[in-house]
Formats: C-alpha cells, structure tokens, sequence
C-alpha cells in the first residue's frame, strides 16, 4: 500500500507516527537496536513510534539518517504535529538546481561498439552503476561519454564528468574528498550544506543529493575500488558510468564491461570516418586495401592511434595510404606508431608547445595557461591549440577547455625531458605556477567577499589574464579551475616553490567559503604555514597563521583560532604591515563575538577601520564599518547603529550585495523599525532579495530573523513569526544547529510578545541548552533574562534564580555591566 494512502485518513501527529515506524521497518531493527544506533532511549522511542509523543527534530533527523533518507520532506507534518503556529510561507528562492552538464563532447565519428553500449546501458538499468576496464587508448572514455549523451535525456537534471586521474603521469589520483567536493560543487550544494570533515558524511551528502535528481555521472579514470567506492549512488534513480585500466573487482555490485581492440571491420570504419575518405571505390583506402589493412595492423585496432593516424589522412590529401604506412613502420609500439608519426608533422612553436603541456600535472586548461607556459601570445597560443587539436593530439572536451589524453601527455612529457635542458623546464613550471596564482588574485579581487587582499609577491604577472567582469565569472572560472590549482599547489610544494604555497590558497578563500566548505581550506593553510616557516618572512608568517586561524574559525575550533591568531599577532608586529593588522583585528572581533563578548567586537571593529583608513584601503574601513554597525545595534546602540550603518550605504559600488551593504542595510531595518517602519521593512526585504539572489542560504535565514524582529518591533507579530520560522525552516534544511543560537532569543521574544509564552519558553530554554556549549555567553545571559520574564508570573523564584544566573554570565563577560 502507498504510504500516502496508509496515512491520509488520520492527524498529524498518528500521521508522523506512521511514517516513523516505516522508517523503522526499513531499517530491520527492533526498537532497542533503533534506539542504540540512533542515539535515543528506548523508552522514548517507543512513545514516538507509538504516536504518544511528538519526537524533537533532532530525533526525526537522527532516525531518517539511519536508513540513508532525507527528513526535509517531514518537516512540515513534524511542525503540524508539535506547534500551533501556523507553518512558514514558502521561500521565493529557487529550490531546484539548475541543470549542469559537465560531459565531454561526443565524438562525431563515434564507430562500433554496439554490443558494449547495450551492455552499458543495461546494467545502468538494472545496477544503476557500470565499470569499463580495459587498455589504454582502447576508447573507454569515448564509450563512457557516448552513453552518457544518449542518456541525457531521461537524466535531465545533470550530466556530470570527474577525472579521477588513476593513471596520470606525474600526479597523485584524486582523492574521494576532493572529488565529493568537486560533485557537489557542480550540484550548486551551497558549502553550508556540505559537511566540513569526514568522507563517511561528505558521501552521504553526495548521496542525498543524488536521490533528489535524475543524474548521469561519469567517473573517468578511476585507480582502483577504493577512490570510487564513496561516489557511488545510493537510492534514487541517477546512474555512473565508471572507467578504469583494470577490472575493479573489489566493487562485486558493480557489472564490469570490458573493452577490446575495434574489430578488423569497425576499425577499417573509423578510419574511412575519421580520415574523411570518401565510400565507394573512389577512397584512398578503397583503392589501396592491403596498405590499409596495414594500417590497421600497425595502429593495432586502438581506436586512439586511428584517430591520431586518419587526422594525417585529412590534413595531407597528397598522401597515398603506402606513403601513410611508410611513416607509420617508423614508429615501436601499436600507440607510438601513430603518435610518432602525428609530432613529425609539427612545426618547431607547435611540437615546443606540445613538449610544454607534458609538464602539466593533467586536467583541462584553458588557452591563457597554454600561453603562459609556453610564453607565447595568447592569440599565438590559442591558434596552435586548434591546430593541435585537428591533430588529434589535444583533446577540446569543452569550448575553450583543453586537455590531453594520458598517453598523449605521457609522451609530451618523456619529449620534454629528453629535448628541453632542465633550466627551461624549470622556467616553464614557474610560469604555470605564477599564471595560477595571479589568475587566482584576480578572480578573488572580482569575488569581493572579504575584506581586499593583498597583491601577489610570488614571481612574475602572465602577459595575460582571464577577464572577469563581475563576481560570477569570477566563480565559473574558479570552479573550472579548482582542480587544476590544486594541482598546482600540489606541484609547487613538489618543487619548493614555498612563497607559491604561502599565497595560492589565500586567494582561495571566497571561493572556498563559497563552494567546498573549510576542509580543504585548513589542510592548505597548514601546508602554507610550513612553507612561510621555511621562508622565515615575518609577513608571510603572520599571513599565514592568520589565514590558518580564519580556517580554523571557519571550522568551528575556535581555541585553535585564537592560538593561531595570538602567533599571527606576534609575526604582525615583528613586520609592522597595516593591512595584516588591520585583518586580524577584523578576524579578532569575529571571533570574540562567536565567543559570546560583545564590547570587545566593537573595539576590534573600529580598529580595524582606522588601519584600513590608514592602509588607503577603502573597501576594508567599509567591512568594517559595517561590522561596527552591527555591533553596536547588539549593544542596544540604535541611533549610533543606524548613523553608522547610513555611512556605510553611502558608499558607492557596483555589486548591491556587496557584503557591507548587505550587513548595513540589515542592520539599518532593525534599528529603524520602531521610528520609520515603512523604510526599516524596505532595506530588510532588500536585504533578503539580495541574499536569496546571491544563494547564500545562512545570510538568507540571518536576513529573515531580522525582519521577525523588525517586524515584532513594529506590533505585526503574526508577520513577525512567519518570518521567524521561515528562518528556522531553512536552517533545518542547512542542518545548522549552531546558527540557531544567534537567533533563538529574539524568535523567542517575539513569541512573548505575541501572548505565546510556552513557545517563548521552549525556545529560550533551546538557547539556554545550545548557548554553554557553543560559548555564546552573551546569548545564555539573555536566555536567562527571557525566562525569567516569562516565568515571573507563575514563578517568581525560578524566575529570580534565571535573572541571577543572567547577571552572574554578564559579570563575566564584562564587569560592571548591567
């Protein structure tokens, strides 16, 4: 029976029971196994699978998890069941993601193969998953891609493709949590969404995300079981193609397809195809069949080495098929044959930029990277990657996106090494670092998250740079990018070039906040922090343990935060930089308003400011005007708050959701609301259209609380709330407990002020339970206050004991406060 129909005649919370006990049933465990593995007494347990009692969240979340299913769906019955309030309004973002298509292009002489993409597409059928092993260059990827293009269709919400790099020549394969990582970036997952350590949780994400949509994923490449195991699917109904140089039989569930060499008949068809001979007895290959024959013999039936031999067909009509199988006897291997022959016919700039892509640690690459590698000029550059391209030598997967095949990229690297001395490549390899890490400068320049970094130091400005016009094309560059920087990370820690490592991820850090969470973004720091020590620069030392300490505030260690910027604040004053000062007084006054000290915030803020101002940085003093603004307003500041926050939006800039204005006009809403309530609600809902239109999910929820309490302000308390637990709505989407506590006690407080005080006092003793244990002392010492207000009517001495406990954290805090 449908579960729908199972439960349409009963109430919410009989309704809630009945979907809980089918999550029950699909775990296969008994309730004190349930119990266990979720974390929950049995007792309980019991009750809420009996419909006796309504479970909190956290416990519906914890049972959905158990057996792999989303709980988002049962959230409103949840509210319906436990709350009289009515649910939240629906949000205006867009929920579904916009379809991505990440596939190489299909090849259009794509020949044979019949009987292996039938297989293919059955076991995706049946499995959901397919494996194809065999040789190189035996055309695993041209099958992979080409049934994934067939398949587009019934998977229209994305067609994804991942180089797992298993047998690249000088780089390490990608590991799993890179390439979640890289997944759900391409899902547009926002990084709150994304869990910050663990491949066990990023592969469950991966997974949720997978069951929502109808998807095709391609994982090209692949080292061996254990590099795709965590990729993938789990329920749902998107399929992955897998390709590998040998069987992985460590994946039993996965069907294995096999891929020989092209039969006689399919490869005399590919290359009639690929070499453009016409059919009939007029083709070159039709009138000389036994050199054709040898052909075939000599590229033996690889498909790669067809290609590479029929590109010399086309471009040299003059050519008899014996003359084509004189060059090709030249060659020593099956592969080499082939490709020998194609590098003969490069001019000296061409078979020069040919050898210098072999020193790139593999990946795609766009024609600025091949100009600067090679120093060359960009349109020089980009002409001889067509060219090389109409060679078969150089793969163009996407417009504008170029990359070789492995064995290509073995053999330019060996050429490399045997024809260019030693010094050259080491320039060349200085070149591709410098290109990334300005391109990356520049990128993050145009993201204008954070405060303005600083230019680079490390070597030389390529001639030319990608041109981003505003922060989206900044973000698709970087997310076309990433993997190739990482690359370049990884090379520049290889060769030592440390100032390369101190800067490269520094210029990652909007993009990071952005799309990959803060994983990553600490191991690279780490690295960089060895690097600087290796240096023994104080600026890149103190650079580089604040950028660590911002990693490790991103990640929620906030001891390990403040250790990091204690040792920055020492290297900062050994280097007497203002801008670094001025940086970490900023990521000071963060983190001591995480800790729950409000005064201090402010003191930091305005330093902040003042050493912009001194710096001649502009965009920083705004950051940190508007972060003083905030501040103040916390501090019950609403006049000094608004003058402030009027400042800040008096600065002119292109993007409307630069983040201080985004903070300013917050800010401006709530403390404005009881005065001019008509303007307040204006730049709240701004703020709110900006935030959802930037898809920051965590501003979007911050800029929504803040309306339920402007709203409350003004005496709409049925607005108010709807804004509030619209708020909450999402941050249960996020399953961002801890951002809870920044709004718990003013949600709370509306509710008091709407006659609801058992909803007021739920929620202040969540912020009371919540508070200790994220160190937000400030938020425990209100909750305290808001119960006791709501208890002085019916308790007066429990209500005494909170306003003294209230007092006692406030002492703390800061003595002599009220």
């Amino acid at each position: 029976m449908d579960v729908e129909q199972r439960t349409a005649n009963t109430g919410p919370q009989d309704e809630l029971a009945a979907r809980l006990r089918l999550i029950q049933e699909l775990s296969g465990l008994g309730v004190r196994a349930l119990a266990r593995d979720t974390g929950l007494s049995s007792s309980s347990l019991s009750r809420y699978l009996s419909g006796q009692t309504v479970p909190p969240w956290p416990a519906v979340i914890a049972l959905c998890r158990l057996v792999k299913r989303d709980p988002r769906p049962l959230r409103p019955l949840w509210e319906r069941s436990s709350n009289p309030l009515p649910a939240p309004p629906k949000s205006s973002r867009q929920v579904q993601p916009r379809p991505r298509n990440d596939l190489p292009r299909d090849v259009p002489d794509f020949t044979g193969r019949d009987s292996q993409l039938a297989a293919v597409l059955a076991a995706l059928e049946s499995h959901q998953v397919v494996a194809l092993d065999g040789m190189a260059g035996v055309g695993k990827t041209c099958l992979a891609v080409h049934a994934a293009h067939r398949l587009a269709a019934p998977y229209p919400d994305a067609q994804l493709y991942v180089d797992l790099h298993g047998f690249t020549e000088g780089r390490e394969p990608l590991d799993p949590d890179s390439a979640l990582r890289m997944l759900l970036s391409a899902l547009d997952v926002p990084s709150e969404r994304v869990p910050q350590e663990g491949i066990e949780q990023l592969a469950a994400c991966w997974r949720s995300e997978l069951a929502r949509r109808r998807a095709v994923v391609v994982l090209d490449n692949a080292a061996d079981a254990d590099q795709v195991r965590p990729l993938l699917p789990g329920a749902g109904p998107s399929v992955v193609v897998i390709t590998s140089r040998k069987r992985l039989l460590g994946l039993d569930e996965v069907p294995p397809v096999s891929l020989d060499v092209l039969s006689p008949r399919e490869s005399a068809e590919l290359l009639a195809r690929a070499s453009g001979d016409p059919s009939g007895p007029e083709g070159r290959l039709a009138r000389e069949p036994e050199s054709a024959a040898e052909v075939l013999r000599l590229c033996g039936h690889l498909p790669l080495a067809l290609r590479l031999a029929a590109a010399r067909l086309r471009h040299r009509p003059g050519w008899t098929v014996g003359i084509l199988v004189e060059r090709l006897a030249q060659g020593a291997s099956e592969f080499d044959t082939a490709f020998a022959m194609s590098v003969k016919q490069l001019d000296r700039a061409h078979a020069r930029l040919f050898r210098m892509l072999g020193l790139l640690p593999g990946g795609s690459f766009d024609e600025y990277l091949a100009a600067s590698l090679a120093d060359v000029p960009l349109h020089g550059a980009r002409e001889m990657l067509e060219d090389l391209v109409d060679a078969h030598l150089v793969q163009q997967p996407t417009a504008g996106r170029y990359r070789l095949h492995d064995l290509v990229h073995q053999h330019a690297r060996a050429a490399c090494a045997e024809q260019d001395s030693q010094a050259e490549r080491e320039r060349a390899l200085g070149r591709f670092l410098d290109y990334y890490v300005h391109a990356a400068a520049a990128a993050d320049a145009a993201m204008q998250v954070l405060s303005p970094g600083r230019s680079p130091s490390a070597g030389r400005p390529p001639a030319a740079l990608p041109r981003f016009t505003d922060k989206n094309t900044a973000l698709a560059w970087l997310v076309a990018e990433y993997e190739a920087m990482i690359a370049a990370f990884e090379t520049a820690v290889a060769v030592g070039a440390d100032v390369h490592v101190c800067e490269l991820p520094r210029f990652l850090r909007a993009y990071f906040a952005r799309r990959c969470g803060t994983t990553h973004l600490n191991h690279l720091f780490e690295r960089s922090l060895a690097a600087a020590e290796r240096l023994g620069d104080p600026l890149q030392l103190a650079e580089a343990y604040s950028d660590l300490g911002f990693a490790r505030y991103n990640a929620g260690r906030m001891a390990e935060a403040g250790a990091a910027y204690e040792a920055a604040g020492v290297e900062v004053s050994r280097a007497g930089d203002v801008r670094s000062e001025a940086e970490l007084a900023m990521r000071r006054g963060y983190l001591r308003w995480e800790q729950g000290s409000v005064e201090e915030p402010l003191e930091l803020f305005g330093l902040a400011g003042m050493l912009y101002e001194q710096a001649g940085l502009p965009a920083g003093a705004a950051h940190a005007a508007a972060s003083e603004a905030w501040a103040m307003l916390q501090l019950g500041d609403r006049e000094q708050a608004a003058r402030r926050a009027r400042e800040v939006l008096g600065i002119p800039h292109a993007d409307p959701a630069w983040p201080p204005t985004l903070t300013a006009r917050i800010t401006l809403g709530v403390a404005i609301a009881g005065e001019a309530p008509e303007e307040a609600a204006e730049h709240l809902h701004l703020a709110l259209a900006l935030a959802r239109e930037d898809g920051h999910m965590n501003n979007e929820a911050w800029a929504l609380n803040c309306l339920g309490v402007a709203l409350r302000r003004m005496g709409r308390y049925e607005e108010a709330l709807a804004s509030h637990r619209e708020a909450f709505a999402l941050l249960d989407e996020l399953f961002e407990e801890h951002w809870k506590i920044r709004f718990l006690n003013g949600y709370a407080e509306t509710c008091r002020l709407a006659a609801l005080p058992e909803e007021a006092l739920r929620l202040y003793r969540q912020a009371l339970e919540l508070a200790p244990r994220l160190g937000y002392r400030h938020e425990e010492a209100l909750a305290h206050e808001g119960i006791a207000i709501v208890l002085d009517g019916t308790d007066r001495a429990a209500a005494a004991e909170h306003r003294a406990a209230g007092q006692a954290v406030l002492q703390e805090l800061s003595p002599g406060a009220r």
